[in-house]
Protein backbone atom coordinates (compact mmCIF):
# COMPACT_ATOMS: atom_id res chain seq x y z
CA UNK A 1 0.00 0.00 0.00
CA UNK A 2 3.20 2.14 0.49
CA UNK A 3 3.52 2.35 -3.14
CA UNK A 4 0.43 4.21 -4.05
CA UNK A 5 1.45 7.48 -1.34
CA UNK A 6 3.65 10.03 -3.06
CA UNK A 7 5.73 11.99 -0.82
CA UNK A 8 5.06 15.29 1.08
CA UNK A 9 6.28 17.90 -1.39
CA UNK A 10 7.26 20.82 1.41
CA UNK A 11 10.58 20.61 2.03
CA UNK A 12 10.95 22.05 5.76
CA UNK A 13 11.03 19.17 8.32
CA UNK A 14 9.67 19.30 11.78
CA UNK A 15 11.47 20.36 14.85
CA UNK A 16 11.79 18.78 18.06
CA UNK A 17 9.51 21.25 19.56
CA UNK A 18 7.41 23.38 16.88
CA UNK A 19 4.95 26.20 18.05
CA UNK A 20 1.62 27.46 16.25
CA UNK A 21 1.51 30.98 15.08
CA UNK A 22 -2.09 30.75 15.86
CA UNK A 23 -2.00 28.80 19.30
CA UNK A 24 -0.24 28.71 22.39
CA UNK A 25 0.14 25.01 22.09
CA UNK A 26 3.75 23.39 21.29
CA UNK A 27 3.98 20.24 19.85
CA UNK A 28 6.96 17.45 19.83
CA UNK A 29 7.31 13.96 19.98
CA UNK A 30 6.93 12.00 22.92
CA UNK A 31 9.63 10.19 24.86
CA UNK A 32 9.42 7.86 27.45
CA UNK A 33 8.56 10.07 30.44
CA UNK A 34 5.14 11.05 28.59
CA UNK A 35 3.58 7.45 28.84
CA UNK A 36 1.91 7.86 31.74
CA UNK A 37 0.00 11.60 30.74
CA UNK A 38 -0.31 9.46 27.01
CA UNK A 39 -1.95 6.63 28.66
CA UNK A 40 -4.44 8.89 30.47
CA UNK A 41 -5.05 10.80 27.48
CA UNK A 42 -6.26 7.69 25.63
CA UNK A 43 -7.55 6.16 28.25
CA UNK A 44 -10.43 8.66 28.53
CA UNK A 45 -12.24 7.40 25.70
CA UNK A 46 -11.02 3.39 25.06
CA UNK A 47 -13.12 2.97 22.67
CA UNK A 48 -12.34 5.95 19.98
CA UNK A 49 -8.71 5.04 21.42
CA UNK A 50 -8.24 1.54 20.89
CA UNK A 51 -5.36 1.46 18.95
CA UNK A 52 -3.44 3.46 20.97
CA UNK A 53 -4.10 1.63 24.45
CA UNK A 54 -3.03 -1.45 22.74
CA UNK A 55 -0.06 0.15 21.45
CA UNK A 56 1.04 1.31 25.00
CA UNK A 57 0.00 -1.93 27.00
CA UNK A 58 2.34 -3.88 24.01
CA UNK A 59 5.30 -1.17 24.02
CA UNK A 60 4.82 -0.06 27.93
CA UNK A 61 6.35 3.70 26.14
CA UNK A 62 5.00 6.49 24.07
CA UNK A 63 8.45 6.65 22.82
CA UNK A 64 9.55 5.93 19.18
CA UNK A 65 9.19 2.42 18.06
CA UNK A 66 12.37 0.53 16.71
CA UNK A 67 9.73 0.31 13.28
CA UNK A 68 9.58 3.81 13.19
CA UNK A 69 6.79 4.72 14.90
CA UNK A 70 6.32 7.94 16.58
CA UNK A 71 3.90 9.68 18.78
CA UNK A 72 3.83 13.83 18.09
CA UNK A 73 2.11 15.33 21.60
CA UNK A 74 0.37 19.01 21.73
CA UNK A 75 0.98 20.39 24.84
CA UNK A 76 -0.67 23.40 26.39
CA UNK A 77 1.07 24.85 29.24
CA UNK A 78 3.20 22.01 29.71
CA UNK A 79 0.01 19.47 29.71
CA UNK A 80 -0.39 17.10 27.24
CA UNK A 81 -3.80 17.97 25.52
CA UNK A 82 -3.67 15.70 22.52
CA UNK A 83 -1.33 13.42 20.49
CA UNK A 84 -1.00 11.24 17.62
CA UNK A 85 0.77 8.33 16.22
CA UNK A 86 2.41 8.48 12.83
CA UNK A 87 3.73 5.32 11.17
CA UNK A 88 2.60 3.94 8.34
CA UNK A 89 -1.39 5.24 9.54
CA UNK A 90 -1.88 8.12 11.08
CA UNK A 91 -4.32 7.80 14.41
CA UNK A 92 -5.58 11.09 16.34
CA UNK A 93 -5.87 10.74 20.02
CA UNK A 94 -7.81 13.63 21.54
CA UNK A 95 -7.65 16.00 19.09
CA UNK A 96 -9.97 18.66 17.75
CA UNK A 97 -11.03 21.22 15.44
CA UNK A 98 -8.49 23.61 16.69
CA UNK A 99 -5.89 21.30 17.27
CA UNK A 100 -6.19 19.08 14.76
CA UNK A 101 -5.00 21.11 11.90
CA UNK A 102 -1.57 21.81 13.91
CA UNK A 103 -1.00 18.54 13.40
CA UNK A 104 -1.76 18.41 9.73
CA UNK A 105 0.56 20.96 9.38
CA UNK A 106 3.03 19.21 11.64
CA UNK A 107 2.81 16.08 9.59
CA UNK A 108 3.10 17.88 6.07
CA UNK A 109 6.04 18.94 7.27
CA UNK A 110 7.58 15.55 8.31
CA UNK A 111 7.90 14.45 4.74
CA UNK A 112 6.81 11.31 6.00
CA UNK A 113 4.21 8.67 4.04
CA UNK A 114 1.17 7.37 5.08
CA UNK A 115 -1.12 4.47 3.87
CA UNK A 116 -3.94 5.72 5.59
CA UNK A 117 -5.59 7.93 8.51
CA UNK A 118 -8.66 6.88 10.51
CA UNK A 119 -9.86 7.87 14.14
CA UNK A 120 -12.83 10.11 15.52
CA UNK A 121 -14.16 11.80 12.57
CA UNK A 122 -13.68 15.59 13.82
CA UNK A 123 -9.86 14.85 14.66
CA UNK A 124 -9.22 12.98 11.29
CA UNK A 125 -11.17 15.57 8.77
CA UNK A 126 -9.31 18.75 10.65
CA UNK A 127 -5.78 17.14 10.13
CA UNK A 128 -6.89 16.38 6.80
CA UNK A 129 -7.80 19.81 6.17
CA UNK A 130 -4.08 21.10 6.32
CA UNK A 131 -2.08 17.64 5.36
CA UNK A 132 -4.43 17.40 2.09
CA UNK A 133 -2.65 20.90 0.89
CA UNK A 134 0.84 18.48 0.39
CA UNK A 135 -0.34 15.23 -0.17
CA UNK A 136 -1.25 13.09 -2.74
CA UNK A 137 -4.78 12.72 -3.78
CA UNK A 138 -6.48 9.75 -1.75
CA UNK A 139 -7.42 6.63 -2.62
CA UNK A 140 -10.89 7.20 -0.96
CA UNK A 141 -11.97 9.45 1.78
CA UNK A 142 -15.12 8.07 4.58
CA UNK A 143 -16.03 10.96 6.77
CA UNK A 144 -19.03 9.10 8.20
CA UNK A 145 -18.53 5.79 9.93
CA UNK A 146 -20.19 5.23 13.01
CA UNK A 147 -18.36 3.75 15.79
CA UNK A 148 -20.28 0.77 17.69
CA UNK A 149 -19.91 -0.45 20.93
CA UNK A 150 -21.71 -3.27 23.23
CA UNK A 151 -21.06 -4.61 26.38
CA UNK A 152 -23.07 -7.22 26.89
CA UNK A 153 -23.93 -10.94 24.78
CA UNK A 154 -26.32 -10.58 22.19
CA UNK A 155 -29.96 -11.81 22.87
CA UNK A 156 -29.62 -13.55 19.37
CA UNK A 157 -28.30 -16.83 19.66
CA UNK A 158 -24.76 -17.51 18.26
CA UNK A 159 -23.53 -19.41 15.35
CA UNK A 160 -22.10 -22.74 17.11
CA UNK A 161 -19.68 -23.22 14.41
CA UNK A 162 -18.06 -20.05 14.66
CA UNK A 163 -14.52 -20.22 16.64
CA UNK A 164 -10.86 -19.77 16.39
CA UNK A 165 -8.46 -20.60 12.91
CA UNK A 166 -5.97 -22.63 13.50
CA UNK A 167 -2.50 -22.91 11.87
CA UNK A 168 -2.94 -25.20 9.15
CA UNK A 169 -6.23 -23.26 7.75
CA UNK A 170 -4.27 -20.44 6.78
CA UNK A 171 -4.12 -21.04 2.66
CA UNK A 172 -7.93 -21.83 3.42
CA UNK A 173 -8.21 -18.42 5.59
CA UNK A 174 -6.22 -16.27 2.85
CA UNK A 175 -8.78 -16.27 0.04
CA UNK A 176 -11.29 -14.62 2.50
CA UNK A 177 -9.38 -12.09 3.74
CA UNK A 178 -7.77 -11.10 0.88
CA UNK A 179 -11.43 -11.02 -0.87
CA UNK A 180 -12.89 -9.32 1.70
CA UNK A 181 -10.16 -6.46 1.31
CA UNK A 182 -10.52 -6.53 -2.22
CA UNK A 183 -14.64 -5.52 -1.23
CA UNK A 184 -13.75 -3.28 1.30
CA UNK A 185 -10.68 -0.92 -0.42
CA UNK A 186 -10.95 -1.93 -3.90
CA UNK A 187 -7.79 -3.37 -4.49
CA UNK A 188 -6.22 -7.02 -3.81
CA UNK A 189 -3.61 -7.07 -0.89
CA UNK A 190 -1.57 -8.86 -2.43
CA UNK A 191 -0.90 -7.66 -5.85
CA UNK A 192 2.44 -6.94 -5.78
CA UNK A 193 2.64 -10.46 -3.61
CA UNK A 194 1.45 -12.02 -0.48
CA UNK A 195 4.55 -12.05 1.72
CA UNK A 196 3.39 -9.03 3.67
CA UNK A 197 -0.35 -9.60 4.30
CA UNK A 198 0.39 -13.53 4.72
CA UNK A 199 1.97 -12.71 7.72
CA UNK A 200 -0.74 -10.37 8.99
CA UNK A 201 -3.31 -13.01 8.81
CA UNK A 202 -1.01 -16.14 10.40
CA UNK A 203 -0.14 -13.10 13.17
CA UNK A 204 -3.98 -13.01 14.13
CA UNK A 205 -4.23 -16.86 13.80
CA UNK A 206 -1.50 -17.69 15.97
CA UNK A 207 -2.70 -14.51 18.40
CA UNK A 208 -6.08 -16.71 18.10
CA UNK A 209 -7.59 -13.12 16.82
CA UNK A 210 -9.32 -14.77 13.88
CA UNK A 211 -12.57 -16.17 13.87
CA UNK A 212 -14.10 -18.56 11.01
CA UNK A 213 -16.67 -21.57 9.78
CA UNK A 214 -15.84 -23.57 7.61
CA UNK A 215 -18.38 -25.23 5.42
CA UNK A 216 -18.50 -29.44 4.69
CA UNK A 217 -16.45 -28.91 1.56
CA UNK A 218 -14.01 -26.81 3.96
CA UNK A 219 -14.58 -23.16 2.43
CA UNK A 220 -14.92 -20.52 4.42
CA UNK A 221 -18.47 -19.21 4.80
CA UNK A 222 -17.94 -16.24 7.32
CA UNK A 223 -14.84 -14.94 9.15
CA UNK A 224 -14.31 -11.72 11.06
CA UNK A 225 -11.21 -10.92 13.50
CA UNK A 226 -10.46 -9.62 16.74
CA UNK A 227 -8.46 -6.93 14.84
CA UNK A 228 -7.42 -4.90 17.54
CA UNK A 229 -7.26 -5.92 21.44
CA UNK A 230 -6.68 -4.01 24.71
CA UNK A 231 -7.80 -5.05 27.91
CA UNK A 232 -10.25 -2.67 27.90
CA UNK A 233 -12.08 -3.00 24.57
CA UNK A 234 -11.93 -5.12 21.26
CA UNK A 235 -12.23 -3.62 18.11
CA UNK A 236 -13.87 -6.17 15.14
CA UNK A 237 -12.64 -5.89 11.62
CA UNK A 238 -12.61 -7.93 8.55
CA UNK A 239 -16.41 -9.10 8.47
CA UNK A 240 -16.92 -11.12 5.75
CA UNK A 241 -19.72 -13.53 4.38
CA UNK A 242 -18.60 -15.94 1.55
CA UNK A 243 -21.37 -14.52 -0.92
CA UNK A 244 -22.75 -18.01 -1.52
CA UNK A 245 -24.00 -17.87 1.62
CA UNK A 246 -25.72 -14.16 1.63
CA UNK A 247 -29.26 -13.59 1.81
CA UNK A 248 -30.06 -16.84 3.78
CA UNK A 249 -29.84 -14.81 7.45
CA UNK A 250 -26.71 -16.10 8.72
CA UNK A 251 -24.98 -12.85 9.39
CA UNK A 252 -26.65 -12.10 12.86
CA UNK A 253 -26.08 -15.18 14.47
CA UNK A 254 -22.52 -15.04 13.45
CA UNK A 255 -22.05 -11.42 14.48
CA UNK A 256 -23.70 -12.78 18.06
CA UNK A 257 -20.94 -15.31 17.97
CA UNK A 258 -18.01 -13.15 17.37
CA UNK A 259 -19.35 -10.59 20.01
CA UNK A 260 -18.90 -13.50 22.44
CA UNK A 261 -15.71 -14.34 21.45
CA UNK A 262 -14.81 -10.93 21.94
CA UNK A 263 -16.01 -10.02 25.55
CA UNK A 264 -14.35 -13.22 26.62
CA UNK A 265 -11.33 -11.40 26.19
CA UNK A 266 -12.24 -7.78 27.24
CA UNK A 267 -15.52 -5.93 28.56
CA UNK A 268 -16.44 -3.67 25.43
CA UNK A 269 -16.89 -5.23 21.83
CA UNK A 270 -16.30 -2.15 19.01
CA UNK A 271 -16.35 -1.51 15.72
CA UNK A 272 -16.60 0.91 13.12
CA UNK A 273 -18.70 0.61 9.86
CA UNK A 274 -19.61 2.62 6.35
CA UNK A 275 -23.11 4.97 7.28
CA UNK A 276 -23.56 3.82 3.28
CA UNK A 277 -23.39 -0.20 4.07
CA UNK A 278 -27.21 -0.31 5.00
CA UNK A 279 -27.44 -4.36 5.32
CA UNK A 280 -24.33 -4.19 7.58
CA UNK A 281 -25.92 -1.35 10.13
CA UNK A 282 -29.01 -3.27 10.07
CA UNK A 283 -27.22 -6.32 11.25
CA UNK A 284 -24.87 -4.81 14.08
CA UNK A 285 -28.00 -2.98 15.39
CA UNK A 286 -29.90 -6.05 15.70
CA UNK A 287 -27.56 -8.14 17.31
CA UNK A 288 -27.30 -5.02 19.71
CA UNK A 289 -24.51 -2.75 18.77
CA UNK A 290 -25.18 0.81 19.66
CA UNK A 291 -23.27 4.09 18.25
CA UNK A 292 -21.32 6.10 20.65
CA UNK A 293 -19.22 7.90 18.10
CA UNK A 294 -18.07 8.33 14.62
CA UNK A 295 -14.84 7.68 13.26
CA UNK A 296 -13.21 8.96 9.41
CA UNK A 297 -10.93 6.79 7.23
CA UNK A 298 -8.75 8.49 4.17
CA UNK A 299 -6.77 6.02 2.31
CA UNK A 300 -3.58 6.34 0.14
Amino acid sequence: MLGRVAPWLPSAKPTSDIRSAASSAALRILRDEDTVALWDLAAADPVANIFMLSHLETARTAAPTAAGGKVVGVFDAGTLIGACWFGVNVVPVGLDAETGPEVGRYLARSRNRFSSIFGPAEAVLSIWSELRHSSAEPFDVRPDQPLLQMTRASDIPPAPGLRPARPAELDVLLPACTAMFEEEVGYSPVSNGDRHYRQRVKGLIERSQSLLDLDAAGHVVFKAELGTVSSQAVQVQGVWMNPEYRGQGLSRSYMSAVVSAALDVAPVTSLYVNSYNTPARATYEAVGFEQVGTFATILF
